[in-house]
């Protein structure tokens, strides 16, 4: 699929949380930040962070999808998708952009994140691909057979989950950078079965957190494009 770009808009303030985030705290000062945006009180913001252990039920989220209940606190929030995991080593971006301003089409708004993901692993050589009817960002796997038929498995490595409210977008998306992956085993991922995970680090790139950020920093004008580069200053906000 072919994905229309972006209109023009003015460049979002970045932050990077440091240490690993509580989930429903930081989704209530979302929903404020989200608030603000879109009364004209506040820019635009994407936000980096990392959150501790647990499992978020989207809207369509089937509950048969959720095999271990009792391993990780369960949030249910209001965004599309159905059940993901976030942990520690999972670069989770939350991107409240103003649609207002930038045009209320939210297929093209998805199809910029996802170009936004894919252009990001790029930089590490990766390609990153979409797949009709799987959500998200996958990689072929030729080192690892599909058990089913021989052929390369596909696994996931950046899942995309957006709300607006008032065209203001929240929520976002995550991308594996060093995550444990067996902790995505107490849940069927997005629905999606017969397919695995993967992450920056498993497909054996030395790649660190920063660089990761970096490289989101440097990719976003070009997903959005005629955006100024987001704020070199977030790369002292890291450490």
């Amino acid at each position: 699929m072919t994905c229309p770009t972006a209109p023009a808009a003015l460049s979002p303030e970045w932050t990077i949380l440091p240490g690993l985030q509580p989930y429903a705290e930081t989704l209530a000062a979302m929903e404020a930040r989200v608030a603000e945006i879109a009364a004209g009180h506040a820019p635009e913001a994407v936000w980096l962070l990392e959150h501790p252990p647990l499992y978020t039920a989207g809207t369509s989220a089937n509950p048969a999808d959720l095999t271990e209940p009792e391993r990780f606190a369960v949030h249910d929030v209001g965004r599309g998708g159905q059940y993901t995991y976030h942990g520690p080593g999972q670069r989770v971006v939350y991107v409240m952009l103003d649609l207002n301003r930038r045009g209320r089409d939210v297929r093209k708004f998805v199809c910029a994140l996802e170009e936004w993901v894919i252009a990001t692993l790029a930089e590490f050589n990766i390609r990153g691909e979409r797949r009709d009817g799987r959500v998200g960002v996958w990689v072929t796997r030729p080192d690892k057979p599909n058990t089913a038929n021989g052929a390369p498995r596909e696994d996931k490595i950046a899942a995309i989950g957006v709300k607006l409210r008032r065209w203001v977008s929240f929520h976002g998306i995550s991308i594996n950078h060093d995550p444990d992956l067996e902790h995505f085993s107490g849940i069927v991922p997005c629905g999606i079965r017969d397919h695995g995970v993967t992450s920056l680090v498993d497909l054996g790139l030395p790649v660190s957190m920063y660089d990761l950020d970096l490289a989101l920093a440097r990719q976003f004008p070009k997903a959005f494009p005629n955006l100024p580069l987001a704020d070199p200053a977030i790369s002292s906000k890291h450490r």
